[in-house]
């Protein structure tokens, strides 16, 4: 049998959350943050590091072939690495519409970034982790490449059960972390850092020396540790991860790859990086629901669901799988609904032609469940629903908000609790 379609969802969504997996084997727990996420590509990441005196390589962007083929002469490098820009993983096993193979390619002749780049930019670049047709490559950056004589794994990120930043290392990088913690434990460390009084030098100092870093290597790398550290606050990250944290041959430690994840609430202070953010590679339905602050995923099923928070978002998709349904999405309200939200989100969940039935489960603590009601009516007045509605409220003015349905006219079918939603939205489709 195959997994819950919630599970494909929690695999979409594994890298928004705050990561107290890293500490233990992969859960099966949900974990969601509260809204959408910022997209940053790799060539934005590393700019913010460089900026705030993190080692990075040295680099450049390039629109052109003839742009890259510049950037390259520029560079003055050995070997240079170019990497094609796109959010998706898996850019090096990935194939271009154009015919080449890989999106990361090596090379030491200028003229080749120049050929390569021709070939990328201005075509689409499939991935495991892209749609079929892969995602249009707008921008490459081009590189120094610099050999990597050892990797170790270093993350800062915001830990609930500390409360606070937590530094979490390890002498094995270059591979996924979780595998790590779940084979050898031994090899994971973790340094709580009191967020009043900052990371102090004994434990950039203790960390590198848990990550194996000896002599001059141990001061440098506890040099960067506190510049990342410095840049996690001054960002208002929720996690800096940087896989492989590593250091060269001629001596240097370098920050060589990094994911940033961001507060989404400091946005009103972080103006200029949000402004970075990518929504070109979002499907437009995602930009949408965005525009009126929903949080859309798309799935692959029939049954579209309406609800308040993540983790009723993805208990819904797995309960409607369980029944034998299919989602064909999530869609969150979040807290502080109105009602006219609730009419964008039927809008929307209805322009998807694969949506043969909607289900609406709202536990409304801060939501007003009247306000639902309200906006459900209208919605299916103004729009001519022409699929089952199957509606499962509970909490804030539940029972004013179930006699708005009641006495609507409205062909919409009450349900008593989640499991019997589910069953009626499944049934419904079935009916067809």
């Amino acid at each position: 049998m195959a997994a819950p379609v919630g599970a494909q969802a929690r695999k979409l969504l594994r890298d928004l959350a705050l990561r107290p997996p890293l500490l233990a084997a992969r859960s099966q727990v949900v974990q969601l943050t509260s809204r959408r996420w910022l997209n940053l590509q790799e060539y934005q990441s590393k700019k913010l590091m460089s900026d705030n005196g993190v080692k990075v390589q040295r680099f450049f962007v390039a629109d052109t072939a003839s742009e890259a083929l510049e950037a390259a002469k520029r560079l003055n490098a050995k070997e240079i690495v170019l990497k094609a820009q796109i959010l998706a993983g898996g850019r090096g096993k990935g194939v271009f519409s154009s015919g080449l193979k890989g999106g990361v390619h090596l090379t030491k002749d200028p003229k080749v970034v120049g050929q390569l780049a021709k070939q990328m930019i201005g075509y689409n670049l499939a991935t495991k982790q892209t749609p079929k047709e892969g995602v249009k490559v707008k921008k490459v950056m081009v590189a120094e490449a610099l050999d990597i004589s050892r990797e170790t794994y270093l993350a800062i990120l915001m830990d609930r059960s500390c409360n606070g930043p937590v530094l979490v290392g390890s002498p094995q990088g270059g591979v996924d972390i979780e595998e790590v913690a779940a084979s050898n434990p031994e090899l994971i460390f973790k340094e709580q850092i009191d967020i009043i009084e900052g990371i102090k030098d004994s434990q950039a100092q203790q960390m590198a020396e848990n990550l194996g870093f000896l002599g001059p290597l141990k001061n440098q790398a506890a040099d960067q540790i506190k510049k990342l550290y410095n840049l996690f606050l001054k960002i208002d990250a929720t996690q800096v991860e940087v896989n492989p944290f590593g250091e060269t041959p001629e001596g240097q430690v370098v920050c060589f790859d990094a994911k940033i994840n961001f507060d989404d609430n400091a946005e009103f202070r972080q103006k200029d990086i949000f402004a970075m953010d990518d929504k070109s590679e979002n499907e437009p339905i995602e930009n949408e629901a965005a525009r009126y602050d929903l949080k859309y995923i798309g799935l692959d099923g029939n049954i579209a669901c309406f609800v308040n928070g993540a983790g009723l978002a993805m208990a819904t998709c797995d309960i409607i799988f369980l029944n034998g349904g299919k989602p064909a999405n999530f869609l969150d309200l979040g807290g502080g609904v109105k009602e006219s939200q609730v009419y964008q989100a039927f809008k929307l969940l209805t322009a998807d032609p694969k949506v043969e039935a909607i289900l609406v489960n709202i536990f409304g603590g801060i939501v007003n469940c009247a306000i639902i009601a309200n906006g459900i009516t209208k919605a299916c007045r103004e729009l001519e629903l022409k699929v089952p509605l199957v509606v499962r409220l509970e909490g804030t003015n539940v029972h004013e908000a179930q006699n708005i349905l009641s006495n609507s006219g409205l062909p919409i079918t009450s349900a008593v609790d989640l499991e019997d939603a589910a069953k009626k939205a499944v049934a419904s489709v079935a009916k067809k």
